[in-house]
């Protein structure tokens, strides 16, 4: 019998996650997209002045009409690529910008790697309670030609709690 995707406790390493970056990352642009248009295509609709009643001969019922029509396939489409991540061990945060998580463990924690649509490697984690707002950058990781160790600063910061918390 096949796992539920609620059931899968797997944790990634940055390794695998950017393993699994050209899947991720083609499900995440796909999934993005279509998000992005159905928010303009409800925006459309919310503008028609047209209620769903009224005369069957009005200019807008065609279009109301097919726009929810689009809308209802659409959205069992964005449950589909929202399926596909999460059958991968990911987690959508924001279908419209991108985000994804990786669950991992960080100097024993249980945090996220957060990756975005269009960047080249995940070079970001966040605490597990937090969203892709309060991202931070891994250790070692160059962003902007800048090298990063506040991932790794955390991690000595912890195992010296640790330390300290055992004697």
């Amino acid at each position: 019998m096949r796992q539920r995707h609620s059931e899968i406790r797997r944790h990634f390493s940055v390794e695998e996650a950017n393993a699994t970056l050209p899947l991720v990352g083609a499900i995440a642009k796909d999934l993005t997209e279509l998000a992005q248009e159905v928010v303009q295509r409800r925006e459309r609709l919310s503008s028609l002045p047209y209620d769903g009643e009224g005369d069957p001969d009005d200019p807008y019922r065609q279009e109301v009409a097919q726009i929810a029509e689009e809308l209802d396939k659409d959205s069992r489409r964005l449950r589909e690529y929202v399926e596909e991540l999460l059958e991968l061990g990911v987690k959508p945060r924001s279908i419209t910008q991108g985000y994804v998580d990786f669950p991992a463990l960080l100097g024993g924690r249980r945090v996220y790697l957060c990756w975005r649509l269009g960047e080249s490697e995940v070079c970001h984690w966040h605490e597990q309670g937090a969203t892709y707002h309060d991202r931070r950058p891994l250790a070692g990781c160059v962003i902007g030609g800048e090298e990063h160790h506040t991932a790794r600063r955390s991690a000595v910061s912890d195992r010296a709690e640790q330390a300290r918390a055992s004697q």
